[in-house]
């Protein structure tokens, strides 16, 4: 889904809003995080997940061995929440199969 579908989606189940309105509270929402982001913090949406930028780490020169920094990259991560998570992987689930349609243990079928 990219901005231009989201923003009528909403408008949808709050009819009362116009559509303007909206797409100016999602401007808003994200142009904040990209603002914590480029201020090196974190910003964190409950339930949903949390963005971040790469901190500097320690490396290693793979043709030496020898310990390098790697410095601070302008790359912004994200790690879902638990309750993202949890809903993703309850409603993907795949259906179990029956006991009738599982293949018997030890049958490689050749």
């Amino acid at each position: 889904m990219v901005k231009s579908e989201l923003v009528p989606r909403i408008a949808k189940h709050n009819p009362r809003l116009y559509q303007r309105d909206l797409e100016n509270i999602v401007n808003a929402i994200l142009d904040e995080i990209v603002a914590a982001l480029a201020r090196g913090d974190r910003a964190e949406l409950r339930g949903f997940g949390a963005f971040s930028v790469r901190p500097a780490r320690a490396g290693r020169n793979p043709r030496t061995g020898k310990h390098v920094t790697v410095h601070q990259k302008s790359l912004p991560f994200f790690k879902a929440g638990k309750e993202m998570r949890e809903r993703l992987n309850r409603e993907n689930a795949a259906p179990e199969m029956s006991a009738a349609s599982r293949p018997a243990a030890g049958f490689s079928g050749s």
